[in-house]
């Protein structure tokens, strides 16, 4: 004979969550009505870069940038990371549709980013507005994502994360 406790039934044996039906033909695990849960897709771009302050010396932002300094610029393959949160639907169990995602990160992000020279091809880090560290290609990335997440609705963007390495990466959480 089972056990349930806060709206999941555990069986007495294996002591495992089982699904409890809670309302109209919906099955889950919980029945709180609030559920956060966060969903990440994932997304590579290639790109290439240098960094170069306008307001310095070519000897400052080579002492400053050194190698990344070369205004010939140098390549990543870099992964991106977009993380929504929100209630999954009653209906469908999503947080947000995965295909929805994919097509807005592949709109907004990678047909800007994706094989393109950000200091020359990409609106914010050109003629030397913005500098296109891996710190500043997430908080762009986030504004260019944000809008479209927000108008959707049921969901917000909660984490943006991109990788220029392996071992490097730059996380932005949105304004604090």
């Amino acid at each position: 004979m089972g056990m349930v406790a806060a709206g999941i039934s555990f069986d007495s044996m294996k002591l495992r969550p089982q699904p409890v039906k809670l309302r109209a033909g919906f099955r889950h695990l919980s029945n709180y009505e609030a559920t956060m849960v966060f969903l990440t897709r994932r997304a590579t771009f290639s790109a290439s870069h240098y960094y170069w302050n306008e307001a310095w010396s070519a000897e400052k932002n080579g002492q400053v940038f050194g190698r990344c300094a070369n205004r010939n610029g140098h390549g990543h393959n870099y992964t991106l990371e977009v993380t929504v949160s929100g209630e999954p639907d009653a209906v469908t169990g999503f947080v947000v549709d995965l295909k929805w995602l994919r097509d807005v990160i592949e709109r907004d992000v990678l047909a800007a980013y994706d094989h393109r020279h950000l200091n020359v091809e990409v609106e914010e880090f050109a003629a030397g507005k913005l500098i296109p560290t891996t710190e500043n290609i997430a908080i762009s990335a986030w504004r260019r994502l944000e809008p479209a997440v927000t108008a959707a609705g049921g969901a917000r963007l909660s984490r943006v994360r991109v990788y220029e390495t392996p071992e490097i990466f730059a996380e932005y959480r949105g304004e604090l």
